[in-house]
């Protein structure tokens, strides 16, 4: 089905059995995100809020909940982006297979954006404060918007073709800014809006946005889309709606015509206000710091406008659904945007950017035995390309040493990984660069490093599954055991400076050397406060591992050195996960809403037989 409207979504869901309805008045403040969690985590179906405390407007969430919906909601326009996709990687596919796709170049025509004379979004207006003012985890700053469309031209080139529309975070309430007058915008390091708000400080002039709420679902899944240079977003939304992108103009911004919100304003050049805290998708709180914000004209709405949320938090949330259909959708660009990569996975549970697995090709001087040469050209495009420049820890592997490996078998993977690894060769730094706007890993915002681990070549050992029968770890270490073959978890003593842990290394190296000899060895040893919990599951050892650690300052090895300003060393490797004095609390649910949906889960509840 082709929507036209959220509604027609809801209706559409309603019908097939995947929308629930609360009819009981249901509070946005923290209430509404723990019964979207406990949904979500139980793969429920999509939510209906018939009544919002405190907003005259219904709200929805998790309607992307399931892998299962998310492609039933796209169900007649995702194979036709699908094969867009494809013909864009090789347009002979034409016409070799002209049948499968004949409908091309009517999707291609829905990717023209459609100038309207209104649109029902203009007919009624309200104020920020009649919003649902949904806020998630109990440090939160304030309410949030939870899946805004943020819409801006560039100043130099105003068209519709010109625009960008993300998914940037926009504070409703708290901190500093005027009620209903001001309202924040954060936008992590790396993101489109940046041009444009750049060319609007250089030509010393307000930035028009325009934030969309609602309207068909194709339209926000284009807002997080990580499209082509020159695609708008408002192209990628008409041709997987399978309707085209029809907007209009108010006061010269441009409108959504078929959303169900539309905030309009400016963003004054050089102006910011403190903006956050906010719970966010590594599982950590990100915290107040200045960002620009956006002075509102309007607050323009539809005839029974629906509020959509989402809630993020430690993954998997329903954001992790969108990154896998991401990847369905962008999969067969991959090997077309970086030559020589075969796949890449942005891994879910450790925050995804923190951690990528990729396979790639390595075939320069193919007359001798393969190590790590053309892997190092493809992870230097890997970290030069989009969202991915964000990475942390790159782990890419050749493809010539096992065309079978698949990037989504983390285990597998890892165990490749860990087999072919020379840690006195593969590891290579990148020090001082930028890291997610996220990620509190590094001692500044933005700030952090980079380790690309390239494997290239034979199996050099076995891994061992269990710890060694005996080790008799000194004081202040506790444990160990593991996390999958080959990676073993230790308890240490809680961080107290990067100067402690090296004299940590020094007491410990004796006893952890052997773990890399021998039949079965174990080439990898994490540090972590909660050796036991780090253990317990594959997403907690990924979680843990990677967003607790800054590559440059919390890797070790046992036996380390620097060679022409190359560190390596003969292993085992050490990752120091513990908590740091700088990193950012984690999110915890407040337990007295946790117990008040426990009641709602209760026969009679509203929730009850589906969490």
């Amino acid at each position: 089905m082709r929507y036209r409207t959220l509604t027609d979504c809801i209706t559409d869901l309603e019908q097939h059995g995947h929308l629930v309805r609360i009819a009981n008045p249901v509070h946005p403040d923290l209430e509404m995100a723990e019964i979207h969690r406990r949904v979500f985590a139980s793969g429920g179906p999509a939510i209906f809020y018939e009544r919002v405390v405190g907003s005259p407007f219904p709200a929805v969430s998790n309607l992307f909940g399931t892998m299962d919906r998310a492609r039933f909601i796209f169900r007649k326009t995702l194979p036709s982006i699908q094969r867009l996709m494809e013909i864009q990687t090789d347009p002979s596919k034409i016409l070799s297979s002209p049948h499968r796709y004949a409908g091309a170049l009517k999707t291609a025509w829905q990717m023209l954006p459609k100038k309207v004379g209104a649109g029902a979004v203009l007919a009624k207006t309200t104020s920020i404060d009649r919003l649902p003012a949904i806020r998630c985890w109990p440090e939160d700053g304030g309410a949030f918007i939870l899946l805004p469309q943020v819409c801006t031209e560039d100043p130099d080139r105003p068209h519709i073709m010109h625009t960008n529309i993300g998914m940037y975070r926009i504070q409703l309430t708290g901190g500093e800014y005027v009620k209903n007058r001001e309202i924040g915008l954060h936008y992590q390091i790396r993101r489109d809006i940046e041009a444009h708000h750049a060319a609007a400080i250089e030509g010393k002039q307000p930035l028009r946005v325009s934030i969309f709420v609602g309207g068909p679902p194709a339209h926000t899944l284009a807002a997080i889309m990580p499209l082509p240079e020159g695609m708008p977003e408002a192209a990628f939304a008409g041709g997987l709606a399978g309707r085209r992108f029809r907007y209009t103009r108010h006061a010269g911004h441009i409108v959504s015509a078929d959303a169900d919100f539309c905030i309009t304003g400016t963003i004054v050049p050089y102006e910011t206000k403190p903006e956050g805290q906010f719970g966010d998708h590594l599982g950590y709180y990100s915290l107040k710091h200045p960002f620009p914000f956006i002075k509102v004209k309007n607050v323009f709405h539809r005839p029974g406008a629906v509020w959509p949320f989402t809630v993020v938090g430690r993954p998997p949330q329903e954001d992790s659904v969108f990154g896998k259909l991401i990847h369905e959708i962008t999969a067969p660009m991959v090997p077309k945007a970086i030559p020589g990569l075969c796949a890449v996975n942005a891994v879910d549970a450790a925050g995804v950017h923190p951690l990528l697995l990729a396979q790639g090709h390595e075939r320069f001087v193919p007359y001798e035995k393969r190590k790590p040469a053309e892997l190092l050209k493809i992870s230097n495009a890997i970290l030069g390309f989009g969202a991915m420049s964000l990475a942390k820890y790159l782990f890419l592997a050749a493809y010539e040493d096992n065309p079978g490996l698949d990037v989504e078998d983390i285990p597998r993977f890892f165990a490749h990984i860990l087999a072919r690894a020379d840690w006195k060769r593969d590891l290579h730094f990148r020090t001082r660069t930028t890291i997610d706007t996220l990620d509190y890993s590094g001692q500044k915002l933005n700030s952090g490093s980079k380790v690309v681990c390239a494997v290239a070549g034979p199996q050099i050992r076995r891994l061992a599954e269990n710890p060694p029968e005996a080790i008799n770890l000194p004081p202040g270490f506790s444990g160990p055991s593991m996390a999958m073959p080959g990676v073993m978890i230790m308890g240490a003593a809680p961080f107290s400076s990067h100067e402690a842990i090296r004299l940590e290394m020094e007491k410990i190296s004796p006893y952890l050397a052997p773990l890399c000899s021998g039949n079965k060895q174990i080439p990898l040893v994490v540090l972590a406060d909660d050796p036991e919990f780090t253990a317990n599951s594959l997403d907690n050892f990924l979680w843990v591992t990677f967003t607790r650690s800054d590559p440059a300052a919390d890797i070790h090895g046992i036996n380390g050195r620097t060679i022409n300003k190359h560190w390596g060393c003969e292993g085992p490797l050490v990752i120091d996960a513990r908590l740091k004095p700088w990193h950012t609390p984690v999110l915890e649910a407040d337990k007295t809403i946790t117990a008040r949906v426990d009641e709602m889960a209760k026969k009679g509840g509203c929730l009850h037989g589906i969490i």
